[in-house]
């Protein structure tokens, strides 16, 4: 009997003999920083595991294995023999083309879900503004209404979002999302990123995620600058229109220093430009950005990034399209000279990096902002006031303290099994100051207060993350938590009590990864947006969080070796909520909502230097309690498209061919105005190399006339009669030509 024991002992442990575990780190060559999302598999069909956000991975695999593969997008892959592992096992990786072949599809996090598609994407899509990163999201549009210097209007999925109400957007886990702004609930300024600091970007559509909550209804995207230059740049852009850029950024430090894990460099961009339109812009824009890290200890990494920026504009605004009809102005008149405004935002971020050990990570992040925004509009022109006009002035300032922190475990089990935890606190608090909107003269004297008085908003919240995964499947369960209390010193109006509300948002996601060539997935959650605190208070505390549920079902496919694609059936229900128009200072009631649609994006590479990507959305947004025909949500896109060529030689020539299209769209609820819709091309052509780069970007290839905004608007002409219901609409630009020319050091 003793013997049979033994025998049983010995041949369970066998697996375990056969066996071993294999951990390391992943880190640029170039600039020693570490590598996320890198794929460590036995071969391209074998066990694979990803490194982390430090660069580590840890992999279990059989002991007749001799060597590991490693690749990541933009990385030439390599194989590496086992017998060099050692304890602190540091792989360096090579920079080189993106080669779809190498990719291969892995379980990975609900947030990594689209990394596949935004690394590509950022690889090999040129990028000419911070608007062109936000254009990466598949089915993402913009548009631009008053004069550049606005937050862009944001369209995905079925969302009108405004500037940012329904699509939660952040730099550096720092949030861009302003809320009971001013010109709108949400307003997310982008304005003051520098494109070329970008190194790489996280997007999610739907209400998924449990570390991203309030305006994470259609989405989120979250942006991450450089740590450490690779090299330092000076860039100069001039084109049409008086239009003309300046962007430097420079190393401050050794490389000596960079291997101590010391680094620090500055930027800094100038803008100007007068536009196509008939009353000249004289936009103008100053960026300064500047970072420096260092490790206080093996274990520990400090992160300090402060950054400003200012801007002034004047604007044409939109104009209603029966004045363009009758031949009163043309595309790029104007009707109101006196349009425009002047915005800042300076931002402070300490982030804290600790990694315990391979298991344990927390990080430890403040940020601050000093915001101050002005603008003048006139979009109804003499529909209220016949003699004075309809000029109005929204304007705030604020401070905007917040934190946000994170602690991870990673926890290994046998056979490649592995649990991930992650429990986030946050809070915010926004002091806004003099939140005005009003009604002013020719001199911008006010005829009459809208809106004015001062707003405490105060978030705070928290979160539990699991992952786990365990062999072809990954299964995320997220719950979230976040408290929201809203105070208006309204000045015009008898002081009404604060207000505060509590939302619970569970999250549930399951993934099973098939093989490397094709993965399926499930997404489930609750998410929501809040309300402007002027809304939330008049409406005495009722449904200040409208909540929204969705799923979605998609696949990540690779059926050829130079062939990805993504797609998703999805569906999103919202609760009633309310909107207020920060236009013109009114709480509009809305009913439950529904949207449903189809995403598809492919990248496809032909041949070493030639890549094609296309993305095709479709989306039904019906209102679910208005009688049919009536039921129209305005400005929901109903099929958007876009694609292009994208071609590198090795000699250095690059650049792309590219087209964004949106459909017509109802613009009001009955659909008896459209909101017409375009096909634009774009071009560019560089000629890249080590020390220097020049070349030249197109828009609007073909000098298509299309309309970039449009509103239902009822507006009223100096000699009209009586006001008239019409689309005003700000056109898009024509043909524009720009030259560029960067230096590299």
């Amino acid at each position: 009997m003793r013997n049979i024991f033994i025998l049983i002992s010995i041949v369970l442990s066998i697996p375990g003999f056969s066996q071993k575990t294999i951990s390391g780190k992943i880190i640029d060559k170039t600039n020693g920083e570490p590598l996320q999302y890198a794929v460590v598999s036995e071969d391209h069909h074998g066990i694979a595991v990803n490194s982390d956000k430090d660069g580590y991975f840890r992999i279990t695999i059989s002991r007749l294995i001799d060597s590991l593969h490693i690749s990541i997008i933009g990385y030439r892959p390599k194989s590496v023999a086992v017998s060099a592992a050692a304890n602190h096992w540091i792989v360096q990786m090579d920079r080189g083309p993106v080669d779809l072949e190498s990719v291969t599809i892995t379980p990975q996090s609900n947030n990594a879900s689209f990394h596949t598609l935004s690394a590509i994407d950022l690889h090999i899509r040129p990028v000419n503004s911070a608007q062109d990163l936000m254009r990466l999201v598949p089915g993402l549009f913009l548009g631009q209404h008053h004069g550049g210097g606005i937050a862009e209007h944001i369209f995905l999925r079925g969302f009108d979002a405004d500037h940012g109400t329904d699509v939660n957007v952040s730099v550096d886990d720092m949030p861009l999302n302003l809320v009971s702004h001013a010109h709108g609930q949400g307003f997310s300024d982008l304005h003051f990123l520098i494109p070329e600091l970008v190194t790489s970007y996280e997007f999610g559509k739907g209400p998924y995620y449990a570390d991203h909550g309030d305006f994470t209804t259609a989405g989120y995207v979250a942006f991450h600058t450089a740590d450490v230059l690779d090299k330092s740049t000076v860039k100069l852009e001039a084109g049409q229109f008086e239009t003309g850029r300046a962007m430097a950024m420079i190393d401050l430090l050794s490389g000596k220093a960079k291997q101590k894990g010391e680094s620090a460099y500055i930027a800094g961009e100038a803008a100007y430009t007068n536009g196509p339109f008939d009353w000249p812009q004289h936009f103008n824009r100053l960026n300064l950005f500047g970072k420096y890290n260092v490790n206080i200890s093996p274990k520990e990494r400090l992160t300090l990034t402060m950054s400003t920026f200012s801007s002034q504009w004047r604007s044409s605004g939109e104009i209603p399209e029966r004045a363009v009809d009758e031949g009163l102005i043309g595309r790029f008149g104007y009707l109101d000279s006196l349009q425009g405004g002047k915005t800042s935002r300076s931002n402070i971020i300490m982030r804290l990096s600790s990694s315990f050990s391979d298991s344990w990570y927390m990080q430890n992040q403040f940020y601050y902002s000093w915001y101050e925004f002005s603008h003048r509009y006139n979009d109804t022109f003499f529909a209220d006031d016949s003699i004075n006009g309809d000029r109005h002035r929204q304007q705030e300032s604020r401070n905007l303290f917040g934190y946000n922190g994170k602690i991870t475990n990673h926890t290994y089990f046998k056979n490649n099994m592995d649990l991930s935890s992650s429990f986030g606190l946050g809070f915010q608090f926004n002091k806004i100051h003099h939140s005005e909107l009003s009604h002013i003269d020719d001199q911008f004297n006010v005829l009459e207060y809208l809106e004015l008085g001062n707003i405490n908003e105060n978030v705070f919240n928290g979160y539990l993350d699991e992952n786990l995964r365990a062999g072809k499947w990954l299964l995320n369960g997220g719950l979230r938590m976040d408290f929201l209390y809203f105070d208006y010193d309204d000045q015009l109006n008898p002081a009404m009590p604060s207000r505060s509300k509590v939302i619970f948002s569970p999250k549930l996601n399951i993934e099973y990864t098939a093989s490397q060539e094709i993965q399926l997935y499930v997404k489930t959650g609750k998410g929501f947006h809040s309300n402007d605190a002027k809304v939330v208070v008049a409406n005495q505390g009722r449904e200040i969080l409208p909540a929204a549920y969705g799923i979605d079902f998609g696949i990540n496919w690779k059926p050829a070796d130079r062939l990805f694609i993504n797609t998703a059936v999805w569906w999103l229900y919202l609760d009633q909520e309310f909107v207020y128009d920060g236009d013109e200072g009114t709480l509009e009631p809305s009913d439950k909502t529904r949207r449903e649609g189809i995403d598809l994006s492919a990248r496809y590479q032909f041949n070493s230097w030639l890549y094609a990507f296309l993305d095709l959305n479709y989306s039904y947004a019906r209102d679910i309690q208005a009688p049919k025909g009536e039921n129209y949500i305005p400005l929901a896109v109903p099929l958007s498209s876009a694609g292009g060529l994208n071609y590198k030689f090795r000699n250095g020539i690059n650049g792309a061919l590219s087209y964004r299209y949106m459909k017509d769209r109802p613009a009001n609820e009955d659909n008896s105005l459209i909101a017409k819709g375009y096909f634009v091309t774009d071009l560019t052509a560089f000629y890249t190399k080590k020390k220097f780069e020049f070349g030249i970007q197109i828009q609007n290839l073909f000098n298509t006339k299309w309309r970039e905004e449009q509103f239902e608007v009822v507006s009223r002409l100096r000699n009209e009669p009586a006001p008239v219901d019409d689309v005003n609409f700000t056109a898009g630009t024509p043909f524009f030509a720009k030259l560029v020319f960067a230096v590299f050091f």
